[in-house]
């Protein structure tokens, strides 16, 4: 008799596993999906940063203006990026998003203040998620679509 109880038992939990995955499952490949995005969004933002830094070092080169600054950073953004288009890529970093400037800093010392001129470069990705913009919007939530990554370069101009 308690064979049978057992065998009872066991086919009256034979649905319990299919159930719990069907609740469990799609808070996993929402998480999943976070993980993925987020991953890209992280290289994105290497990849700007690394574009703000090549930028600031050209604009510390003599005979670099903004202009030629601002190409760079855009030639090294498409290609780390493998964008193919400018229309692409003037979609995720307009030429009016990647700013030059050539302040100077004021360096205190113990005999007294130095000014070195620098090379400043800011830049700023627009990014879409991949995986999460579409599951936000089966929800009906607006948040979470997109971010604007932000990069600054500083570095001192030569000859100073």
């Amino acid at each position: 008799m308690a064979q049978i109880a057992v065998s009872h038992v066991r086919s009256s939990e034979r649905g319990a596993a299919l159930v719990e995955l069907a609740l469990v499952l799609p808070l996993l490949l929402v998480v999943i999906a976070g993980i993925v995005d987020f991953g890209l969004a992280f290289q994105r933002f290497e990849v700007v940063a690394n574009a703000a830094r090549e930028g600031a070092r050209l604009g510390t080169k003599p005979n670099y203006g903004t202009a030629a600054v601002r190409q760079r950073v855009r030639d090294y953004i498409k290609q780390g990026l493998g964008i193919s288009t400018t229309s692409a890529l003037d979609a995720v970093v307009p030429v009016g998003s990647i700013t030059v400037t050539q302040p100077s800093v004021t360096v205190n010392l113990s005999s007294g203040t130095l000014s070195v001129p620098v090379s400043r470069v800011d830049v700023f990705y627009h990014h879409q998620f991949m995986l999460m913009q579409p599951l936000m919007g089966l929800i009906g939530a607006s948040w979470g679509s997109s971010i604007t990554l932000k990069a600054t370069s500083v570095m001192t101009v030569e000859g100073s």
